[in-house]
Formats: C-alpha cells, structure tokens, sequence
C-alpha cells in the first residue's frame, strides 16, 4: 500500500535521502530507526506529499504522488509534533479536522478521544495541554477516520507507561484489520513488539535491520 522506488531528496546542496526502497503492505507493521537527523521525518514527510522535491517513484495506495495525486487521501499520518489551533479544545479541533471530509459523525470523534484517554467534553484550549495530551490528540486525529494506512513519527513521544501499552495495543489491533502502519519510534521496545520488519536510516539511506 506504500511503495517507495529509489527515491532520493536533496536540498540546498545536501542530500537529505540516498536511494530509498521500501514496501509496506497491508496487514503489517513496518517500524523506522535511527538518530535525529537520519532521514526518518523526511521520508515520511515525502510518503504524506508535505516534500514534493524528491525524485523516484512513491505510491500510496496505488496511486503515484505528483502524478495522479499531491496528497494521499485515506492515510492517517502524525508527523513530528501535532500541530492544532491553540485556542480551541481537543474536540473542536478534531470537529473542525472532520468537517473538512465530512466522512464522520461526532460520535465518531468522541470515541476516537475516548480511545485515547482524553475527555471530549473538556473545554481546556490545546494551548494548555501538556505534551502527553498533545500526542493523544494526534494519536486520535489519525485515527478517527479509520484510514487503511497509517504513518506516525514517533507517537509515543510524551505518553507514560500505561498510555504507551494502550498504543501499542490499538495498533496491533488496527494491523489486525488489515491496516499498513508505517511507524518510527526510538524505542526499541515498542519497535520489538509492534513491527514485522524494521528498518535503519543512517545519512539518508536506509537498510534493513
């Protein structure tokens, strides 16, 4: 469902990804490692069509990015730190997410928050959440709209013991129904027991572990 084909991405004279290869199918986990500045993000930010200067061949979903779409439309993606209006609460901002597509109802939202933990009626503007409240609300943004595939840049980012094993639950369970999930974490632990296969980026390139 995503099938990235030698691609490579250089700006400003520096080469940001060498020669990417990677297929991930539905029904499977496939986890991303390495250190800040190895490639990780932008790789993802390429697959999310957020980086559209990259040459070789990406496919979401069958469809190939700067051809026949700019923007995957059925992917749930988290990519670095969510980004919401700081002002709104967790509800409205997801509200106003929704209505954009206007594929889901509010029960549907509701439950996406409840999954994470986080209470729908809450008036609390984003501004105030703490980072662990941020990180459910993305995790709930992705989510929400049951999409078939998933790319999250290190989700568990913020979260504590108990809310990290209900993320990793709800993601085993989303592989369950077929769902491809691209993911980047840089614990080992999550990335053991969530991914069927791993992959390490170093300077751009990526390699299987």
């Amino acid at each position: 469902m995503i099938h990235v084909e030698h691609v490579a991405l250089e700006l400003k004279k520096h080469k940001l990804l060498n020669d990417i290869n990677l297929r991930v199918d539905a029904g499977e986990i496939v986890g991303l490692v390495g250190c800040n500045g190895s490639g990780k993000t932008m790789l993802m930010k390429c697959i999310c069509g957020f980086q559209t200067a990259f040459t070789g061949l990406i496919q979401v979903n069958g469809k190939e990015l700067g051809k026949e779409i700019d923007f995957p439309n059925d992917i749930g993606l988290m990519i670095e730190t969510p980004g919401f209006m700081p002002y709104y609460s967790g509800y409205k901002n997801l509200k106003i997410l929704a209505d954009l597509r206007k594929t889901i109802d509010e029960e549907q939202i509701k439950s996406s928050m409840d999954l994470v933990g986080l209470d729908w009626k809450l008036r609390l503007p984003v501004r105030k959440y703490s980072l662990g409240m941020r990180q459910r609300l993305g995790i709930a943004q992705a989510l929400m709209e049951n999409p078939p595939i998933f790319v999250l840049d290190e989700p568990f980012n913020g979260l504590d013991k108990q809310m990290s094993a209900k993320v990793r639950s709800l993601l085993l369970e989303e592989k369950k129904r077929g769902k491809c999930i691209l993911i980047s974490s840089h614990n080992s632990y999550d990335i053991e027991v969530l991914c069927d296969r791993v992959y390490e980026m170093e300077m751009g390139g990526l390699n299987p572990c």
